[in-house]
């Protein structure tokens, strides 16, 4: 069985129901539901929740959720690998099998039904049992600067600071619009795991920690819609 896991526990401290909060007219956890209904790669999708109020509108708009989220793996140490560890063990109880897992965050209004299809290619590649979505640092990480105490500037690297740019090697970042799980060759779920990744351009790829986040999210989101 294909399934999407979306976990929205309730106490987002930084932005107040950071999960469900107005985007555009729909609380913004509608617009992964959404992706994920309208890619028709899953079989299940499940949101991961503490909260009645969340579960309500996740039901609302087409997932399920099965079951509440202890509230000691819905706390701000709570870690993606709590979350879906808990899951597993929900589905061992409850005798469904997990073919392919798709974690999928909810303040995720960015995502396309492209990028989903893309994942999945991947993860069904030859030996890949992971597949995360990730982004190009737009500027070389070896030129990065450091801060001194007296607001001093100096190269973290000093041995880079004539180096060109385009002489140096690509870095990335974990851009965190989801996790695909092949449990298939997955015998144990174990946080190392033979992992592939899926590029996606910048303007695409915001985190929303804070409110500048979430603002500047809405300034994508309006960029990628004209």
């Amino acid at each position: 069985m294909n399934i999407c896991l979306i976990p929205a526990r309730s106490g987002s401290k930084r932005i107040k129901n950071k999960n469900i909060k107005n985007f555009y007219g729909k609380p913004i956890i509608y617009y992964s539901i959404k992706t994920a209904k309208k890619s028709k790669l899953f079989d299940k999708i499940i949101v991961s929740t503490d909260s009645k109020k969340i579960s309500k509108i996740s039901k609302m708009y087409g997932a399920e959720t099965p079951f509440l989220r202890p509230k000691e793996i819905s706390d701000d140490y709570a870690t993606d690998y709590d979350v879906i560890n808990h899951f597993i063990y929900y589905c061992k109880k409850n005798k469904i099998k997990i073919n392919k897992l798709c974690y999928l965050y909810p303040t995720n209004p960015l995502i396309n039904v492209q990028i989903l299809k893309q994942c999945l290619r991947e993860l069904n590649k030859k030996n890949c049992q992971k597949v995360i979505t990730i982004s190009r640092f737009p500027h070389p990480i070896q030129r990065a600067l450091k801060k001194s105490k007296k607001d001093n500037f100096d190269y973290l690297n000093k041995s880079f600071a004539n180096s060109r740019s385009q002489d140096l090697e690509n870095f990335y970042y974990d851009a965190a619009k989801c996790y695909w799980y092949n449990f298939d060759r997955i015998k144990k779920f174990r946080k190392k795991l033979i992992t592939k990744g899926v590029e996606i351009n910048r303007d695409l790829v915001c985190d929303v920690d804070n409110l500048e986040d979430f603002n500047f999210l809405k300034k994508l989101f309006r960029l990628n819609n004209i």
